[in-house]
């Protein structure tokens, strides 16, 4: 009992000390779900109005091209920016998006190119929320809790994730798409009222060395990366992982719709099944307080297992079981693989090496998108679930092979922060 209510502490831990990230985390909770249930609504009216997985994929496009464009000057503006003011500015952008969707959703003259430009208009702002958000995190907690804090972030992104597609499909049945973004307008002030109420005396300083210009700046993290071969190493199995392995966003109506012949009810309960797992995994991780390379790679392993196993199943039931367990190891992975990333950087770079980072994640997700949307298109789910544990592991094996030949050392580039044992020690 003394031991579970110690990991209880540990799990909780930058909750308990930092009221910031109280304040944060609170927002976040109700802002991550309307958004999710924007995300479930959107993938859901693109199909509905085309019947094509392809249009879906386009979707992802308009998502997330904004990013493949100028993700990576995202970082240097999140090095140059106040992160608090910057997070602010992007969530405002992102509940006018939102508005705009209600207001032509629930006046029934929505068009198909009207939800690609609105897409955009959030995967404009998501360019600079994202290193701005996370650099945030490094800012409410330190560098000592950094690794809960991160883990927490995953967990309510989760409780977002279970909970905004179980709603969008009771909302979708039952009053239509456009309430959905309705409420996810109104979510985002939530978000934008705990950002305002923090105490900013109170976020740990940042030691940054001035105003990096936009070219020079971004030409500075990718020369940290460069020089770095093990956070290279990562960066790079996230590439892969973020083109072949992470487009549920397309995979998931397309398996509730096509695949199980369901409806928006399917569509809720497998997407909440992915959640809950990655909810699971976030609070697992959260409780560790440590980042391991080790759970990353075995984290990754198992992720992309689960996804060759989904692959010729097509019972309800058992997809439920399979995307439980592949939320649970998607979060480890992810979870593990930021922590390392940011621990591993210096202030003056954090910005532009997690701008890299989550480039490699979403910037590169619109040609993800759209080939998940073609294999779905060509060969079903089956298809594109093959491809995506195939590639994934394969990219394991070379990720392991090489951390294995770039063992862990002190440098100074990283603030004299060690880095992580490696796979086979970790």
């Amino acid at each position: 009992m003394t031991r579970l209510r110690l990991a209880g502490r540990r799990t909780f831990a930058s909750l308990r000390h930092h009221r910031n990230y109280r304040l944060f985390f609170s927002g976040q909770v109700v802002s991550v779900a309307g958004t999710w249930m924007q995300n479930a609504a959107l993938a859901w009216l693109v199909l509905s109005l085309t019947h094509s997985a392809t249009a879906v994929g386009v979707l992802a496009v308009a998502r997330f091209g904004p990013y493949m464009l100028f993700g990576l000057f995202g970082g240097v503006l999140a090095d140059r920016l106040d992160n608090r003011k910057a997070v602010m500015g992007t969530q405002s952008i992102q509940l006018i998006a939102a508005a705009f969707l209600a207001a032509l959703s629930l006046a029934g003259v929505i068009t198909l190119g009207e939800i690609y430009a609105l897409a955009v208009l959030g995967g404009l702002a998501q360019i600079v929320d994202t290193p701005s958000r996370q650099s945030l995190t490094f800012q409410l907690v330190g560098r000592a809790e950094l690794p809960n804090a991160i883990a927490l972030n995953s967990t309510l992104f989760n409780i977002g994730r279970i909970a905004g597609p179980s709603i969008a499909g009771v909302l979708i049945a039952g009053v239509g798409l456009g309430w959905c973004f309705a409420v996810n307008a109104v979510s985002f002030l939530a978000v934008l009222a705990g950002l305002y109420l923090m105490d900013p005396a109170e976020l740990f300083p940042l030691k940054r060395r001035g105003r990096p210009p936009m070219w020079e700046g971004l030409r500075d993290g990718a020369r940290f990366v460069r020089e770095s071969p093990r956070v290279l190493a990562v960066i790079g199995m996230m590439t892969v992982f973020g083109v072949l392995c992470f487009n549920f966003n397309v995979l998931l109506p397309v398996l509730a719709k096509q695949t199980l012949a369901g409806g928006p009810q399917t569509f809720g309960v497998i997407s909440a099944a992915f959640g809950a797992g990655a909810l699971l995994g976030a609070l697992v991780t959260a409780a560790l307080g440590r980042a391991s390379l080790k759970a990353m790679m075995a984290g990754a392993a198992c992720f992309t297992a689960a996804q060759l196993a989904l692959a010729p199943l097509r019972s309800t039931s058992a997809d439920v079981v399979l995307l439980f367990l592949t939320g649970v190891f998607f979060t480890v992975y992810t979870a593990h693989s930021n922590t390392y990333v940011q621990l591993q950087s210096p202030d003056h770079l954090r910005g532009r090496v997690l701008g890299i980072y989550y480039y490699a994640w979403s910037g590169l997700a619109p040609v993800g998108g759209i080939l998940t949307g073609l294999l779905c298109d060509w060969g079903g789910t089956a298809l594109a679930f093959y491809v995506a544990g195939v590639g994934g592991l394969a990219m394991i094996a070379g990720g392991y092979l090489y951390l294995n030949a770039h063992p862990p050392q002190r440098s100074p580039k990283t603030g004299g922060v060690p880095a992580l044992p490696s796979p086979s020690a970790a």
